[in-house]
């Protein structure tokens, strides 16, 4: 899945959904049910998503969404640090991103 997000330090949740084409309500959920989301609040309590937020919510919406694991099975899968299925992830990401860039060009030419 590629994300249509601009480099940012900090994202707000609605940004954050609408990439993921999710509710806001969901992403919530998930902040509370996986501990590697973290995003920061401000005084306002208004969350604010670092490019490493969206990172690991693209690995949990890799897992439940297109793996059809359970949030359990999800959680489980992450606690256990399954590192090669995350790195395999990483490189499926960045090809995506990568083939993304590429149809761009080809639509410009």
């Amino acid at each position: 899945m590629h994300l249509d997000l601009p480099e940012k330090r900090y994202y707000a949740i609605g940004e954050v959904a609408k990439a993921f084409g999710v509710n806001t309500s969901l992403i919530r959920f998930w902040e509370n049910e996986f501990d590697i989301l973290t995003p920061k609040k401000n005084a306002k309590g208004n969350r604010k998503f670092t490019p490493e937020d969206v990172k690991n919510l693209q690995l949990i919406y890799h897992l439940v969404k297109e793996k059809g694991f359970t949030l359990e099975g999800a959680k489980i899968h992450l606690k256990e640090g399954k590192k090669e299925k995350v790195d395999n992830f990483e490189i499926i990401r960045r090809l995506e991103h990568a083939k993304a860039e590429l149809l761009k060009i080809k639509e410009n030419l």
